[in-house]
């Protein structure tokens, strides 16, 4: 009864044992399929290796926006998180079932060794009198203790493999949130740079535009002031023209005037330095029953006598002018004379 009792003890060990295992590659299996199916986000991140390059990142472009990877990147962490968790619960579940398994086998292997030791009570048994159930079942729990050391320190390997894995993992989503920011960072530099580019070209070409409108302002006033003294030049030309030809016309007109209108003679007596002394001159000349002529020049006022039509008749007045004494005029002469409303 107790080498069926142990052979099925060992056959519940060798089967929990036999599950943990297929539990924890099955879990293996599947955190590598989770790992396949995540983007390769080194290989995103960086074309070297960044402990052999002094950390230096080099990027690449992303093939999609930053927001639906990080929720990719999210969804991705959760499913092995939760693949981690339930493969953990199995093989906490399994563990707790191999135990009790021990334990229940423990604990009728003692009920049999003790209704053994029940029915030779009445013998006396010395220390080298052990019965060689117990010899079976101290190297059944060595074995046990040796599985159970094994088994524990899988899972560390497992345990620091997965800590490892998880670090790795951190120190990619590290690496590539450095990167998704530097690029970030280089998208802002280069639309802050593209967008002083054009407001520097804005900016030049509203300067241009103004300079041009200045110009053209300048030119369409040197025009007009071009014009206007054109303008001027010729309104003083046209004047200048009929002045000019009033003049010959004036000019023209007095000399038919003198050649071919009605001559008249005087004869110019004096020439008073003011209008007083030509006065008395005139007084006297009239006092002899003369006609008398005042004339107002640039040297002073002509007094003549006259006008006649005959030339003769008026150089005979002239004789008889300065032939009196009283008079005193002896300087006399005929003149051609036109009256100022004729000239």
């Amino acid at each position: 009864m107790n080498s069926k009792q142990r052979w099925m003890g060992g056959v519940v060990l060798l089967g929990g044992g036999v599950l943990l295992a297929a539990l924890l590659l099955k879990g293996k299996e599947e955190i590598y399929q989770n790992e396949l199916k995540t983007p390769d986000l080194a290989a995103q991140v960086e074309q070297k290796n960044p402990a052999a390059d002094g950390g230096m990142v080099q990027l690449r472009p992303l093939t999609v926006d930053v927001e639906t990877e990080k929720r990719l990147l999210e969804e991705q962490r959760r499913a092995r998180e939760k693949a981690v968790a339930e493969q953990e619960a199995r093989a906490a579940e399994f563990l707790a079932m191999q135990q009790q398994a021990e334990a229940e086998a423990a604990r009728k292997a003692a009920e049999e060794y003790a209704a053994l030791n029940a029915r030779r009570s009445g013998a006396q048994q010395s220390s080298d009198n052990i019965p060689p159930e117990l010899v079976e079942d101290e190297k059944a729990k060595q074995k046990r203790l040796a599985d159970e050391q094994l088994l524990a320190a899988k899972k560390q390997q497992q345990q620091t493999a997965q800590q490892q894995r998880t670090d790795a993992e951190k120190k990619i989503a590290e690496n590539k949130r450095k990167a998704q920011a530097e690029a970030e960072q280089q998208l802002a530099a280069k639309q802050a740079a593209a967008k002083k580019a054009a407001d520097e070209k804005a900016k030049h070409e509203a300067e241009v535009k103004r300079k041009a409108a200045e110009a053209e302002k300048q030119l369409a006033a040197k025009k007009a002031l071009e014009a206007k003294k054109k303008e001027q030049a010729e309104q003083e030309l046209v004047a200048k023209k009929k002045a000019e030809a009033k003049k010959k016309a004036e000019a023209e007109k007095a000399r038919d005037l003198l050649e071919n209108g009605d001559k008249q003679w005087m004869v110019q007596v004096a020439l008073a330095a003011n209008e007083a002394n030509a006065d008395a001159l005139a007084s006297k000349l009239r006092a002899k029953g003369y006609k008398v002529t005042k004339s107002p020049t640039s040297k002073g006022v002509r007094i003549m006598v006259g006008p006649s039509k005959d030339r003769d008749v008026a150089d005979a007045t002239r004789k008889k002018i300065t032939a009196d004494t009283s008079l005193g005029m002896k300087s006399a002469w005929v003149i051609d004379w036109v009256p100022l409303d004729k000239r």
